[in-house]
């Protein structure tokens, strides 16, 4: 029986079982899952959406049953790339889903700048691998060239114990959800036209 990434908890998609590539990942739970979208709902209808590290794709599937325009995965595993397909298939949102099976550096390096500017990014790196999560978070902050949209979302998905920095590159950090080992942050683009919505 194959490993449950929960299910999509609303939107066209609502109540479909998501599968998990297995025990190694750590898919998003549902009271993750219901706190992260009740904050980011009125940013969601036709977003452009990047879910990075994207595991069962969990994220960026839930953000196109509630209106996403598109969203683009990217994973470096073989199963899990295959997983979010079959995923994207059995909730009927496989058209406007696109899998990209890649590095999370080099697709940011190479190939993000074509499919952006992003409105929402989700970033779930290992929680090991500290480094992934600060240099992703220091490419998306950059502005040469501007990966994500002005009014856009980050968020980063970690250990709470050990928090991504607070501020990288253009982006900066506005609230941090704890849910037992788990924590969110959201940052918001340091740019004139949002800095009162960041407040």
């Amino acid at each position: 029986m194959a490993e449950s990434a929960g299910r999509v908890i609303a939107g066209t998609a609502r109540g479909t079982r998501l599968n998990a590539p297995g025990a190694v990942t750590r898919p998003f739970g549902d009271r993750v899952k219901q706190t992260l979208f009740a904050i980011l709902e009125p940013s969601l209808p036709g977003a452009n959406v990047l879910d990075l590290f994207a595991g069962s794709g969990a994220g960026g599937i839930e953000a196109l049953s509630r209106g996403a325009t598109r969203a683009t995965f990217v994973e470096r595993d073989a199963t899990a790339v295959a997983t979010i397909s079959d995923n994207l298939m059995r909730t009927r949102l496989a058209e406007r889903g696109h899998v990209t099976r890649a590095d999370v550096a080099a697709y940011l390096r190479d190939r993000a700048a074509a499919d952006g500017p992003f409105d929402l990014v989700v970033v779930d790196p290992p929680y090991a691998d500290a480094g992934a999560m600060e240099a992703t978070l220091t490419r998306l902050g950059s502005d040469s060239p501007r990966l994500v949209a002005p009014g856009a979302w980050v968020v980063a998905k970690h250990f709470w114990r050990t928090p991504p920095p607070e501020v990288a590159g253009l982006l900066a950090s506005v609230r941090t959800r704890r849910f037992g080992e788990t924590a969110l942050t959201f940052y918001r683009p340091a740019d004139p036209t949002t800095e009162e919505a960041a407040r």
